[in-house]
């Protein structure tokens, strides 16, 4: 008999849609062109190009040329933060606000400037998991070139109150990126309203393919050219474009854009469901804010059950979910969203993100239900750090 299949790291990667795949299918062969190429093959596969980059600015908000392609989200968020520390320099501006929790693709950009003569001011989040714009405007100075905050945390799922933040550094006139990879595609973003300057997604988190996303650049700000060696993008990225993957990301944030809000509150009652449920399990607390939360994460510790054993126990039921960050799973530290949001080092490690999708349904919400604290038990039942907890050595932080 077939093992039955639950899916729900899907802040790690989504499948593809069939929408995006149909949308992909005729570039690979059919109109294989090189866009930047002036005969009829080659403007073909521009005009593929261009109608992508109208879609996305669409869904954006934006104009069109103020959207350029990337490998993905990680790419996209070096760009974005070089180029504005960079043109800031130039200007005697070597100041940078960022977070402690942002994703590494942030956290080790921002580290390499540090080694370069930036000064980078992290503020801490709140135990909720979220900062303030009052925080944030506490934190400019004259010398501020760029604040750098994420719109959904990828751990923890808390939505920041990005149109606030975004208000104040206009006011500042200090430029605003934020990484979106969480957000594009499962919550209303729109850059003019929330006066953001610069921002980064990636096709692979809301059913696209994989190796390709895009960044906006509000018009009239600089942008470094990150890879040298032709014109394409406006001669800011070299490298003959991704057609199939860029036709398949447009397709695919086109359609999740549509289907949005019927999407984000099915995911949402779900999501409180399965909360509810998993904080039956005594000693058992969730990590990030409990409303301002995306539609399908769920995050929650487990004290005395150590997250690597959760998963595998989880996985031989068929349950596959994930202990944080997909690019930081391979690491036995625990998790830097975690601690920074003031969890114990031994209450960091047992932590489950179960992240849902589309494609989820009320039954594998039941599945998970009976399933999961089955597991988290029988992972305390041979834990050394349960014991701890048991005997008193380590004292709880959640009630029974």
């Amino acid at each position: 008999m077939e093992k039955k299949i639950i899916y729900v790291d899907n802040a790690a990667t989504t499948a593809m849609s069939d929408r995006a795949i149909a949308a992909m299918q005729p570039y690979f062969k059919g109109i294989y062109g090189n866009p930047s190429s002036l005969h009829t093959v080659g403007q073909t596969a521009k005009e593929a190009l261009d109608g992508a980059r109208r879609k996305i600015a669409a869904c954006l908000n934006c104009e069109p040329g103020e959207v350029y392609f990337t490998s993905g989200g990680s790419e996209a968020d070096n760009q974005c933060i070089r180029s504005a520390a960079l043109q800031g320099a130039k200007k005697g501006k070597k100041h940078i606000i960022s977070t402690a929790f942002e994703h590494h693709a942030v956290l080790h950009t921002l580290k390499k400037l540090e080694k370069e003569g930036f000064e980078v001011t992290y503020l801490d989040v709140h135990g909720n998991g979220l900062i303030t714009a009052e925080e944030v405007k506490a934190a400019i100075r004259p010398d501020t070139a760029l604040v750098t905050i994420m719109y959904a945390n990828n751990e923890v799922g808390t939505i920041q109150p990005i149109s606030q933040i975004g208000k104040v550094c206009r006011e500042a006139g200090v430029v605003f990126h934020t990484d979106a990879v969480q957000a594009a595609g499962h919550i209303p973003v729109d850059v003019r309203a929330d006066s953001i300057d610069m921002l980064s997604l990636s096709a692979h988190k809301f059913h696209g393919p994989k190796g390709v996303g895009a960044l906006y650049c509000r018009k009239g700000l600089p942008l470094l050219t990150f890879i040298e060696g032709g014109a394409q993008e406006k001669g800011k990225r070299a490298g003959t474009e991704n057609i199939p993957g860029i036709v398949g990301m447009a397709a695919a944030l086109e359609e999740a854009c549509g289907n949005m809000q019927e999407n984000a509150e099915r995911l949402t009652r779900m999501r409180d469901r399965l909360i509810d449920g998993l904080l039956k399990v005594p000693y058992s607390g969730l990590n990030g804010d409990r409303e301002h939360r995306l539609p399908g994460n769920i995050n929650i510790s487990f004290e005395g059950a150590e997250g690597e054993s959760l998963i595998l126990y989880a996985d031989a039921l068929g349950i596959c979910l994930s202990s944080g960050s997909a690019c930081t799973t391979a690491s036995l530290q625990p998790s830097h969203v975690l601690m920074s949001l003031g969890l114990p080092h031994e209450v960091a490690h047992c932590s489950l993100r179960i992240t849902l999708g589309d494609t989820n349904t009320e039954e594998d919400v039941d599945y998970m239900l009976v399933h999961i604290p089955e597991v988290v038990k029988k992972v305390r039942d041979i834990s050394s750090l349960w014991d701890d907890y048991v005997s008193g050595k380590i004292k709880h932080i959640y009630d029974k």
